[in-house]
């Protein structure tokens, strides 16, 4: 079985799918905003990449996610808990790290079932 990816560049794809199990990572596009609207657009950015993958966020396995400010852990919750469908909850890990941008306060990467 061949190793898909979704617009490969010379350093990263959008995603990688091998034997219908999809990696991707998201990051805000615009890092000049609050966690809110950074959390917001890396879960709109994750719906893209799901259905371009031929999955949705029901089949999410995994996420990994990259905070830099424990105390911006509730606003992700609230987004995390609103975005998700009711019992579809992937496994999920929540670092605190220092991200190479300062102004990135989230960073996910994500494990999906794809088809």
């Amino acid at each position: 079985m061949n190793i898909q990816r979704l617009n490969p560049t010379p350093r990263w794809s959008d995603a990688t799918v091998y034997h219908g199990i999809a990696h991707f990572v998201e990051v805000p596009n615009n890092t000049d905003c609050p966690m809110e609207e950074q959390v917001a657009q890396i879960l709109a950015q994750a719906e893209v990449t799901l259905t371009a993958i031929g999955s949705d966020k029901s089949r999410l396995l995994s996420a990994t996610i990259y905070i830099t400010h424990t105390g911006n852990v509730p606003i992700l919750n609230q987004a995390w808990e609103t975005w998700l469908p009711a019992g579809c909850a992937p496994s999920r890990a929540c670092v605190k790290v220092e991200l190479l941008d300062p102004k990135m306060l989230i960073e996910i990467a994500f494990v999906a079932a794809a088809d």
